[in-house]
């Protein structure tokens, strides 16, 4: 069997001293683990991640709640990678300080007073926790964890949408929740997506698409984020070109023929900063 993930791969995480956050590094990474091997036996998860048993028994039971894996009769298995992909546990954890850039660039097209509606993506997640810096704002959104990093902070109201929740992606979608944005009209919208083809935006799930065009149609800006890898993914779904954006943020990894090529079409394409601390490519 291959060697197993660390928490050193989890670097938004592993930081953190609490509790919760060890506990979310591990579970990412146990995530990993059984996506790479397809099956592994839960005394294994416990001998590799030096927990115990029951601890690994606790960690995939959250993981299979949120649709990542399975667990039967002492083995965890593999759900299929587009599944997982769209999960936010999975996803919180890739491109952290591509997604920093990002956010941070984004934070030029938020003007205090604003409205801004922000969707369930961890890249917008990383906008939602710098958002402090612009107050006073009112921030719209359907994700928990978008809600948790903006709740309490001075400045900033704060509209939660409701409707069906998805665990997996900690965000409520549905028929309630699209209705509900259809009431309401933002000045920025920021979001991200799974997969770009064609120049086209795709997401694995119908849902997200429904939530995201409901978002987007209800806003008067509206800005992309887009980290590098997104130029290699394929998702089913096709939910909006990216030429009907306002502004499509990209870090610094991106293909320089992707940033010719959209721009040519007429696209407004800003390319993030590197952080001076993120080393260079050569």
């Amino acid at each position: 069997m291959r060697g197993l993930p660390t928490n050193a791969q989890f670097p938004d995480v592993a930081l953190g001293d609490s509790r919760q956050s060890r506990q979310q590094a591990r579970q990412r990474a146990i995530c990993d683990a059984v996506m790479a091997e397809g099956a592994i036996r839960i005394e294994q998860v416990a001998e590799r991640f030096g927990i115990s048993v029951m601890t690994a028994h606790r960690d995939l039971d959250e993981l299979e709640g949120r649709g990542l894996l399975r667990k039967n009769r002492g083995v965890a298995s593999a759900m299929s990678t587009a599944v997982v992909e769209s999960s936010d546990v999975y996803r919180a954890s890739r491109q952290f300080a591509e997604k920093a850039a990002i956010a941070h660039a984004a934070l030029e097209f938020v003007e205090p007073g604003q409205a801004i509606m922000i969707d369930d993506s961890t890249t917008s997640l990383r906008l939602a926790e710098q958002l402090g810096s612009k107050s006073p704002l009112t921030v719209i959104t359907n994700c928990l964890t978008v809600i948790d990093a903006v709740r309490g902070v001075r400045g900033i109201t704060l509209l939660g949408l409701g409707g069906d929740y998805y665990n997996w992606c900690s965000a409520f979608m549905g028929r309630l929740t699209t209705a509900a944005i259809r009431e309401l009209r933002a000045d920025v919208f920021v979001m991200s997506t799974s997969a770009i083809s064609d120049d086209i935006a795709f997401h694995q799930t119908q849902e997200t698409v429904d939530v995201k065009r409901a978002m987007f149609e209800s806003s008067s800006k509206r800005i992309l984020l887009a980290d590098h890898t997104k130029f290699d993914h394929r998702a089913l779904h096709a939910m909006l070109p990216l030429a009907d954006f306002d502004a499509i943020i990209v870090d610094y990894g991106i293909d320089r023929a992707h940033v010719s090529r959209l721009r040519n079409a007429g696209c407004t394409v800003v390319v993030a900063k590197r952080p001076a601390s993120t080393p260079s490519d050569s």
